[in-house]
């Protein structure tokens, strides 16, 4: 089964072209939904999470403030490491599951939204990578307009993450997603076009 990673840069709509290759026909994952599987009430990330920043960091019925949980880990580097070694390897565990399932049912080909793939060495899991890029301006004008991300957290969430063109540099595909949809959509089709000529050639 070939997998393909999609990644990117904070607000450059790397969901957006997910659901794009989802409505194509492809089957697509979402590394951030199984994180917040992850960290659902109960479970043992949760419980380790609630151990380490206490109950401010919870809403009222028990769930992870992951808002609030955001700005203090992009606010320190330390915090965010130690978040991310609770939570990347449960979310590696399930994905392999998921693989694993799908590859038993007859998936030849699987797609996987992975936001920090790069930044948590995660790409050597996978077969071809799909970076999205968008200017920082769009970037930033997402962020505040999507999110309501003040502009500190904007700036630590940006400079957390590898610069963008670095994940460029390493990308099998690139799509361009800082303009008109029917673009990106365009480029979207054509390397879904070129992923199921080589699962049909065999490479």
């Amino acid at each position: 089964m070939l997998k393909i990673a999609i990644t990117g840069g904070a607000g450059t709509g790397k969901s957006t072209v997910a659901r794009m290759f989802a409505e194509l026909g492809a089957e697509v994952l979402d590394a951030d939904q199984v994180a917040r599987e992850a960290v659902a009430v109960g479970e043992p990330a949760w419980t380790e999470l609630r151990r380490l920043y206490g109950p401010e960091y919870f809403h009222e019925n028990g769930e992870l403030n992951r808002s609030r949980l955001a700005q203090l880990v992009f606010a320190d580097p330390e915090e965010r490491r130690r978040l991310d070694g609770i939570i990347h390897p449960v979310v590696a565990q399930k994905l392999q599951a998921r693989f694993a399932d799908l590859e038993r049912r007859g998936v030849e080909l699987v797609m996987v939204e992975v936001p920090l793939l790069f930044e948590t060495g995660r790409e050597r899991g996978f077969d071809r990578v799909i970076v999205v890029a968008a200017p920082e301006a769009v970037q930033i004008r997402r962020l505040r307009g999507r999110d309501r991300r003040g502009a500190a957290e904007i700036r630590g969430m940006l400079k957390a993450q590898w610069p963008l063109a670095d994940k460029v540099a390493r990308a099998d595909y690139v799509v361009n997603n800082g303009g008109r949809r029917r673009l990106t959509a365009r480029q979207v089709k054509n390397i879904w076009a070129d992923l199921k000529n080589q699962l049909d050639s065999g490479s």
